[in-house]
């Protein structure tokens, strides 16, 4: 019997010269290795395709160089020489390699005061590029957070004193009578209203890095603001979260600007693009505020 070579499709002209900027595959499932924890993730691999005649790229060239992510950790090093093969097998084709990484790094925090603690899962994107020999990594992290609103908190203050005036005016006070006003819904009329926020955190990294500072990152991020969303908690962690809120009132503008400071003066960071969102519970839109340092656009 005789044996046919298989056909190569991709190997035709194709019908129009256009060079392509990127082309490949998303959503790769494999498991990683990051910063000693084994995650399941996803993988968006692609080169660019220079040549505009080429049909196509060897899309299983650049499945099987991901294979190496399954026994060694994902470090920055490893990234560029996944690059590289990336590179190598279009040697005729392509001068640019992409590999985007996405997965959700678990981390164990313990509660405010009371000895319980529980995991968080943070999103975690880890891009990098190997561009005409220019090689960049990127990593984007999320952070959720407490956000109260000085407006609000104000607001629900002035309410407090009017009732105050209301209740006592031209009355001798009793301490008792006005702790025990305190401490009830007669007394305490208003509160301020307080979302569930996120900060998107994409930075620069270093590219000669043993690692990544993922852990690093988010504990600069959440010192930095001060009101964290919390795991497991019990009656005292969950006043002394009211208590950080309570001190840590904050726009959306105030946030972000924390954030600038803390990443900033952080050394494997050489510059981000952040953003904060503020779920508003007053309004059906959200609060949104960005701020850059040293960004590549």
């Amino acid at each position: 019997m005789t044996s046919l070579t298989l056909p190569d499709i991709a190997s035709q002209t194709a019908l129009h010269d256009i060079p392509l900027d990127w082309v490949g595959m998303c959503g790769i499932a494999l498991p990683v290795v990051i910063n000693g924890q084994r995650l399941a993730a996803t993988a968006d691999a692609g080169v660019s395709l220079d040549d505009g005649e080429a049909r196509g790229i060897h899309m299983s060239r650049l499945f099987l160089a991901l294979e190496v992510l399954d026994s060694q950790a994902v470090n920055p090093a490893l990234l560029k020489k996944i690059l590289q093969r990336f590179l190598d097998s279009h040697d005729d084709l392509s001068t640019c390699a992409y590999l985007n990484l996405n997965t959700q790094m678990l981390l164990k925090r313990p509660a405010l005061i009371s000895p319980l603690s529980g995991w968080k899962s943070y999103p975690v994107e880890i891009k990098a590029s190997l561009e005409n020999g220019m090689f960049h990594v990127e990593l984007n992290v999320e952070v959720e957070y407490s956000s109260t609103c000085p407006c609000s908190a104000a607001l629900a203050r002035q309410l407090i004193q009017q009732k105050f005036v209301d209740d006592y005016a031209n009355k001798t006070l009793q301490h008792a009578e006005v702790l025990a006003w305190l401490g009830s819904t007669r007394g305490i009329v208003a509160t301020p209203h307080s979302q569930r926020s996120t900060a998107h955190l994409q930075m620069h990294i270093r590219e000669d890095g043993d690692n990544f500072p993922i852990e690093h990152v988010i504990d600069k991020a959440e010192k930095a603001l001060g009101t964290t969303v919390q795991t497991a908690v019990k009656r005292e962690d969950e006043q002394a979260f009211a208590l950080a809120n309570g001190q840590n009132l904050m726009f959306c503008e105030d946030a972000v600007r924390r954030l600038h400071v803390a990443l900033k003066s952080t050394s494997t960071v050489k510059g981000f693009n952040l953003k904060v969102v503020h779920a508003e519970s007053l309004h059906s839109h959200d609060a949104v505020a960005k701020s850059r340092w040293n960004w590549r656009r």
